[in-house]
């Protein structure tokens, strides 16, 4: 398995390796480091009365991503990074320290959009591109084998799905 998630990385490399895409996706994958573009949406919409309740899921989806993915999954599962196995390449980012499954900028880019989508948010749309392509930026730099960025967009829809469901239980009032 192993093996062929090289080839696709590799592939990604050789295909699509511009300096204008360096530039971007760098950036794209620099919004999610620590969850920031989610953590600041969900802020955004606590502070409006009329988004609250979307806020809230969105806030409920990350703390839940948190301690399902950074606490639980990676420190058990401990998988090493794929740049680990080509010294030659050149990163486009400092090499992150923890383990590589499941990825964190995907679950938690695909937990906000679930989170979004299970409260019937319109903004579930533009969060979905923007989580795909951060999803990508974390292939295209070299990061996570794909398998990390699959199981981050199960973890992600698991937990968005979740949060949803745990803020839209709770009476009206109470967000």
């Amino acid at each position: 398995m192993q093996t062929a998630e090289l080839m696709i990385l590799d592939w990604i490399q050789t295909h699509f390796r511009c300096e204008a895409l360096d530039t971007a996706l760098t950036f794209i994958s620099r919004l999610g480091d620590h969850g920031e573009v989610w953590i600041v949406l969900a802020a955004v919409l606590l502070l409006i009365q009329r988004y609250r309740r979307q806020g809230a899921a969105v806030s409920c989806a990350l703390i839940l991503d948190l301690v399902a993915c950074n606490i639980l999954l990676k420190p058990l599962i401990g998988r090493s990074r794929p740049f680990l196995l080509r010294p030659e390449l050149t990163l486009l980012v400092s090499p992150p320290g923890d383990a590589s499954f499941p990825s964190g900028h995907t679950a938690a880019s695909f937990a906000a959009v679930f989170a979004l989508k299970g409260c019937g948010s319109p903004l579930w749309k533009p969060a979905f591109v923007l989580a795909a392509v951060m999803a990508f930026s974390r292939l295209y730099l070299y990061v996570h084998w794909p398998s990390d960025v699959l199981g981050g967009i199960v973890l992600g829809a698991a937990v968005g799905w979740a949060g949803a469901k745990i803020v839209g239980n709770l009476p009206k009032g109470k967000t």
